[in-house]
């Protein structure tokens, strides 16, 4: 019986296991944070105010001025830190 060869073994990242750094767990701490104070700041705010859209205005539940503002503030966070890493 010949002796087979066997392929070496190349490590997979399973075979790891996935260890976060400190600062990458303080970070999601933080962020879970921050979305709990701004989801307990929008719910507190469900009263009816007056919006100017671009377009016009009319009334919408605060409640939704504040997720949309919240939405686009992550928005153009995330388009300006991908624009600054192309520039590195």
């Amino acid at each position: 019986m010949a002796d087979a060869q066997q392929p070496p073994t190349i490590p997979t990242p399973t075979d790891e296991p996935s260890r976060r750094s400190r600062r990458e767990r303080s970070r999601t701490v933080a962020m879970a944070g921050l979305l709990i104070l701004a989801t307990v700041f929008a719910v507190l705010n469900l009263g009816e105010v007056k919006v100017d859209w671009i377009f016009g205005s009319g009334k919408a539940p605060l409640i939704v001025v504040i997720v949309i503002s919240l939405m686009a503030g992550v928005l153009i966070t995330y388009a300006a830190e991908r624009r600054t890493g192309r520039r590195k």
